[in-house]
């Protein structure tokens, strides 16, 4: 893997995870030396991330890692219906209907899951994951795919954001059944729908998460 690479992935990770939380200067030499590559490859690195809209330059202070804001969050959430809409319209009309049967099961299992143990909720989100992933492979749109990698990218730091409150996975939980079982059951309509009802409602809770933040 070049020097460039690693660095991008190192830093991508750390930034998604919230290891550097928004508004963390990225400093040239500072980043240089931890990541163990020199400053050329290091730039490289900074400018993909710029291009992902992680980090941004601000005059007198460098590159520094991009907040989260309630606009960027809604326009965030247009993108992704869009998106995901799409995604499950096509997994209603090519994928196999017994791998989301199997997955609508998993989701309405999902409350032993979600527990107060960070084991459960690490459980939970790879059950999400696995969801995201089948409906991609039954996409089968290599642009699409891609274009919701990149998405998934903000979507994790996004997260975060939520707090992991237990009433709303709960309620996500059920939301991820609908549309399991609706791509189950091949009906693209219903499918959208149920992707629609599920964004409009995470939407709906990060938004009211940061407003009573920023109200203490």
């Amino acid at each position: 893997m070049r020097a460039s690479d690693r660095a991008y992935a190192a830093l991508r990770d750390e930034i998604i995870e919230w290891k550097l939380p928004p508004g963390t200067v990225l400093a040239e030499v500072e980043q240089s030396e931890r990541l163990g590559v020199s400053r050329t490859p290091l730039r490289e690195a900074l400018a993909r991330l710029g291009a992902d809209g992680l980090t941004a330059a601000h005059a007198g202070r460098g590159v520094v890692v991009t907040d989260i804001s309630l606009d960027h969050l809604a326009e965030l959430f247009e993108l992704r219906e869009a998106l995901e809409g799409k995604a499950a319209a096509l997994a209603a009309e090519r994928g196999e209907s017994a791998v989301f049967a199997a997955l609508r099961a998993e989701f309405e299992d999902a409350s032993r899951l979600l527990t107060d143990t960070d084991p459960g909720r690490h459980a939970y989100y790879d059950l999400v994951s696995r969801l995201d992933a089948a409906v991609d492979d039954a996409a089968a749109n290599a642009y699409l795919v891609q274009a919701l990698k990149n998405l998934r990218v903000h979507l994790v730091r996004v997260r975060r954001l939520s707090l992991d409150d237990p009433a709303r996975l709960l309620a996500a939980a059920t939301e991820h059944a609908t549309i399991a079982a609706a791509i189950a059951e091949r009906n693209p309509a219903l499918a959208v729908a149920a992707t629609t009802v599920h964004l409009h409602q995470s939407l709906r809770h990060l938004q009211a998460t940061q407003r009573e933040e920023k109200a203490l």
